[in-house]
């Protein structure tokens, strides 16, 4: 049975009084669904896009049965990306404030392995984590999953696009037979029933009834009378609209690769997203865009699902999708929330059969524009309104960002509103400041003292 409010469930106290501090009241359609079952330790496979409220459903029914005193993995949720995985790790810490001593470990791929296998000694309640590096803690005997009492597949339907059913298998060899499992999953293709009877005995289905998507979102096609255009197309867009967040979605990595290369020599602040980066090198893309002072993502499809970026403002399919779902996935990155968005396509005269395809799914013929004048390229390449400073100290120096946000708006300073995200890592501080307030930014932080030290500051 459906629920239609949190208090119907019988969660921990500190879970009702964290719920109430985050401000939800009201439970999603996919939570609404969800949460009983889950609760009460059945198996589920449950459908829902990305964005509906997946992660905290299967976050309270982990944390609602969790034993502190106990040192032993008791959960493992595995995920296609390292950024998804992080996303989770954060929300489910987030979640647990509020519980006394819940270790939530994350493993991927692209950091030191080293530094996990530390971080296993010490011992952890949940992990969190992509199937790749997890099998590779497993193998090394760093990762014992022996106790573990719920496993949890976000994401399922992209996990195995990216082929990792070989490795869910092994890592299942790991896993005592006596455990809850918890699928979520955007669509419901066959080989996610195939999964499903795979490791689950008698799941339940259940899909949320949610209300017809991206009603706030604006789409709008541009067909192409040959390939060569798809760039400058692309250019005079960016210049009518000059989003400050967008991302060009393309489908290969080739192609991602080029098109980065040739925005950037248009002097557009831009940075790239797809495997082929190490880790460092996604970090830095996905902390210059969602801070704004990068004002375009070019990505490949692994930026369609499960990355922390608000209000962003145009979506770009440079290439429309191989599948009308991953289109949809793709323009759900906009028109958030309240928030209203633009989603533009472009195709040629061989992707006629993809635009018949999306007409078909949403159920109404597809705006097709004109491309504005080509004369808007002749025009300097719009800059961000934030730059990211980087600051040579961070959580081993105790930073905090009340300290940066102290110093910065001191005597001399600039205001508040001229400061955006503040990002501190163990030795390092970026912090996003208006454009204009760079100078006197720069001067304050080297010039000034923040707890008793000086720290060295700089443009990212």
């Amino acid at each position: 049975m459906a629920i239609s409010s949190f208090s119907q469930l019988a969660l921990r106290p500190e879970l009702l009084q964290r719920l109430a501090d985050l401000n939800y009241v009201l439970p999603t359609a996919v939570q609404a669904i969800s949460l009983q079952p889950a609760l009460a330790g059945e198996d589920l496979v449950v459908k829902g896009k990305t964005g509906s409220g997946k992660t905290l459903a299967f976050t309270l029914a982990l944390l609602n049965k969790l034993r502190c005193d106990a040192t032993h993995v008791q959960a493992l949720v595995l995920c296609p990306t390292r950024e998804l995985a992080e996303q989770v790790s954060v929300e489910i810490k987030q979640v647990a404030a509020l519980i006394a001593n819940v270790r939530v470990l994350t493993l991927c791929g692209g950091m030191p392995i080293g530094a996990q296998v530390s971080a296993l000694k010490q011992g952890a309640h949940i992990v969190v984590g992509t199937p790749g590096r997890v099998e590779e803690h497993l193998l090394n005997g760093a990762l014992m999953l022996s106790e573990v009492d719920t496993l949890v597949l976000d994401e399922a339907d992209q996990m195995l696009d990216m082929g990792f059913m070989e490795t869910l298998d092994s890592i299942l060899v790991y896993l005592p037979p006596n455990r809850q499992n918890l699928m979520f999953s955007a669509t419901y293709p066959e080989k996610i029933m195939q999964a499903a009877k795979h490791f689950m005995a008698s799941p339940q289905l259940l899909e949320a009834n949610e209300q017809p998507s991206h009603s706030n979102i604006k789409q709008i096609f541009y067909k192409l009378d040959n390939n060569k255009m798809r760039l400058n197309a692309l250019r005079v867009l960016l210049a009518q609209h000059q989003p400050q967040s967008c991302i060009v979605f393309c489908n290969t990595k080739v192609e991602t690769k080029r098109l980065f290369s040739e925005l950037q020599q248009t002097g557009l602040a831009c940075v790239e997203l797809h495997g082929d980066l190490d880790q460092g090198e996604r970090e830095w893309s996905l902390l210059s865009f969602a801070n704004k002072s990068a004002n375009i993502l070019v990505a490949t499809d692994v930026a369609a699902r499960g990355l922390d970026v608000e209000a962003v403002d145009l979506v770009v399919s440079y290439h429309l999708a191989l599948e009308p779902q991953t289109h949809v996935h793709r323009i759900g990155r906009t028109g958030r929330g309240e928030h209203k968005g633009l989603a533009v396509s472009l195709f040629g005269e061989k992707e006629m059969f993809k635009v018949e395809q999306l007409q078909s799914l949403f159920q109404h013929p597809l705006e097709q524009g004109k491309l504005p004048s080509h004369t808007l390229l002749d025009r300097p390449a719009y800059k961000p309104n934030m730059v990211t400073l980087m600051i040579a100290g961070g959580k081993q120096q105790k930073l905090r960002k009340g300290d940066i946000v102290g110093c910065l708006t001191g005597e001399e300073g600039i205001s508040v509103k001229q400061i955006g995200k503040i990002n501190i890592y163990d030795v390092q501080t970026f912090v996003a400041v208006k454009r204009e307030a760079v100078k006197p930014a720069l001067r304050k932080l080297n010039q000034s003292r923040i707890k008793n030290k000086r720290f060295k500051a700089m443009r990212a």
